[in-house]
Parts: C-alpha cells; structure tokens; sequence
C-alpha cells in the first residue's frame, strides 16, 4: 500500500485525530512525508469527512508532541556524548561543535521556528533544543507556532485543491531539493576549506 493510501485509511477510521498520529510518526520517521499527509487531510476536510479547524489543531499536537520526544531524545544524550561523538568523526574538531552550541545558545528561538518549516530540518532541530537545554516552554511555544503556520498552509491548499491536493505534493518536492542542493553545497564547502587547512 503506498503512502497516501495508507494515510487515507487512517484518517477514514481516525479523522482529525488518524491526521495528528500520521504527523506524530512523521516527526520521528522523515520518509513519512507531512508534504502528502497535511494536503490529503485539507482534501478530507473539503470532502466533509473530517472538519478543518480539527485537523489543523490535530495535526499541530502531533508536530508538537513528536517533537517533544526528540527534544528528550536530545537531552538525554546530552551535550558531552555529543561533542565525544563528533570529535571522533573525519575532519571535525572540538572547537566546530563549540561554536554551534554558541549559535545555537544566540539563535536557537528562530532556528526552532523557523525550522518548522524547513523540509529534513523540521525534526532534527529539536534534537540540538534538548542537547542545548532550551527551556521546555519556549520550545513548546515556538514548535507550536511553527507547526501551526506549517500545517495550516498545506492542509489549506489540500482543501482549496480538493482533488488536485497532490499539487501540493510537487511543488513542495522541489522546495525539499533546493534544501537538498543547498546544504549538499553548504557541506561541500565546509569540507574543502576544512581540507585545505589541514594540508
């Protein structure tokens, strides 16, 4: 059974809420894409079987709730382990994670909002949140609003598509790979000054 059929089957026995557990799973397991999951629950919502404003407030609970576990997963392993596993990897010294934990300590508010928003980032980043210790309110708030933003805008354009939800679903494909090329350039990049530097 493909993805969408799948998500179709829960949300016909769960409604809104089959709709919150799909982008709860989503937070945890990335191949799972809210890209197909929030516009076929806007699609559901314009068929009648199940209403909007639930959907949304569902969906946004599950973000919310998925990204509370990996914040925990995060604080348990704790910024020790962290900085003990990065430091034993290729090319990558004591003092790049130094100065992440800093950005992160200046721009950690935004990076959570605004990486609910960003495809691959909008369930990692609440791993550094719980390594750095953002306070669980803040986070809450922030992941919350994001989300919010997020689910509403594709659960919106699935229930003004109706039948052409998987519109959604192309259009948020390229946004995903500009990501993609993006940090594969950004990473790229590290590397080739990190190499020069060491020769």
């Amino acid at each position: 059974m493909q993805i969408a059929e799948w998500a179709v089957a829960v949300m016909e026995r769960l409604g809104s809420i089959g709709a919150g557990l799909l982008v709860l799973i989503e937070n945890l397991f990335p191949p799972i894409p809210s890209e197909v999951v929030l516009p076929l629950a806007g699609f559901a919502a314009s068929r009648g079987d199940i209403d909007l404003l639930a959907a949304i407030l569902c969906t946004t609970a599950g973000s919310v709730i998925g990204a509370a576990i990996l914040y925990w997963l995060g604080r348990g392993i704790g910024l020790e382990r962290v900085r003990a596993i990065a430091v034993r990897l290729p090319l990558v010294e004591g003092t790049d994670i130094d100065r992440t934990v800093d950005w992160f300590h200046r721009h950690g508010r935004k990076a959570v909002f605004f990486g609910r928003m960003v495809p691959l980032f909008r369930s990692f980043i609440s791993i550094p949140a719980g390594v750095d210790r953002m306070p669980m309110l803040p986070f809450v708030l922030l992941t919350a609003a994001g989300s919010g933003i997020w689910n509403t805008v594709f659960i919106g354009a699935g229930y003004w598509l109706g039948e052409s939800w998987h519109v959604v679903e192309r259009y948020a494909g390229v946004f995903q790979w500009i990501v993609i090329v993006a940090v594969a350039a950004a990473l790229a990049w590290w590397i080739v000054n990190r190499v020069r530097r060491r020769a």
